[in-house]
């Protein structure tokens, strides 16, 4: 009779860790990304500022910029793409690796959900760890609460390449003006024209007075949050870098479900709760 057992299976050596730096400087980086980078045998860094570059390799000497991937021209999915080529190779070789993006590394971001899903249908370990991104910031900085009376949340070019609906009882938060509209993935910055198509289309669902919020978050410690509160229609010509978001407060408050909120009330007195209804935004605003 044979006896033998399999060999058990081994999983490859090599890791690989998507981290976020936040998007202040320093201040932002967890403990557990930090760490991912300190013990990394290669850091990938898709950071667009020089000077984080230097930062980061303080942590560990072996950082190596996706930035110059990049050109002019050059579609943004071929630098993806290729980013995931390059830190695969490594993960490959057996190393430890560690790739760094601003903000959340699974905001915005293709290339850090497709090495993953790549390095884990080859066996490798692969992990994602959560950081403080853009939207963070601007809950914090615009004193806005998502819970209160909700955020859509949208990449501006949805609006001018799909049919989409515009909850406007809460928050809409546009993300990326800066290249609205773009369709060949292959510029930095689109024209004005574009952001005037953009401000047409939301002409549709929001008058022209309406106000609306400009903003951007600090990346350096020494900076402020950039906000600029106007109408909507003085958005075209509003002070413009390209890295802005653009929030719509509510424009309408919210409408009473009355058929729900009746066959609530027949719920309560089912169950006997004895308590007389609250206010439905009462509710809201002290839900924890």
């Amino acid at each position: 009779m044979n006896t033998s057992v399999a060999p058990e299976r081994l999983e490859p050596s090599g890791s690989i860790a998507c981290v976020g730096m936040g998007i202040t400087l320093g201040s932002h980086l967890t403990p557990l990304s930090r760490s991912h980078i300190e013990q990394a045998d290669v850091v990938f860094a898709a950071l667009s500022d020089h000077v984080v570059e230097l930062w980061l390799q303080r942590l560990n000497p072996d950082v190596r910029s996706l930035q110059p991937y990049y050109k002019p021209g050059k579609s943004r999915m071929k630098t993806y793409r290729e980013w995931v080529d390059l830190m695969m190779v490594e993960v490959r070789a057996g190393k430890r690796v560690c790739a760094v993006f601003y903000g959340h590394p699974g905001i915005f971001a293709w290339s850090p959900h497709k090495v993953i899903e790549v390095a884990r249908a080859e066996g490798y370990q692969a992990h994602m760890e959560a950081g403080i991104s853009a939207e963070d910031c601007l809950y914090a900085d615009l004193g806005i609460d998502p819970g209160r009376v909700g955020c859509q949340h949208l990449e501006a070019s949805q609006l001018l390449f799909f049919e989409r609906n515009l909850d406007t009882t809460g928050h809409v938060i546009l993300w990326q003006l800066g290249v609205v509209g773009d369709r060949s993935l292959g510029r930095f910055r689109t024209p004005d024209a574009y952001r005037e198509l953009l401000v047409e289309r939301l002409r549709e669902d929001y008058p022209a007075d309406h106000g609306v919020i400009v903003y951007r978050a600090p990346t350096l410690p020494i900076e402020g949050p950039h906000i600029q509160r106007m109408t909507l229609g003085e958005f075209v010509g509003a002070e413009f870098t390209g890295q802005e978001t653009l929030v719509l407060p509510p424009l309408h408050p919210l409408k009473p479900n009355l058929v729900m909120r009746a066959r609530l009330d027949a719920l309560d007195a089912e169950h006997g709760s004895g308590i007389e209804p609250a206010s439905p935004t009462i509710a809201v605003k002290e839900k924890i």
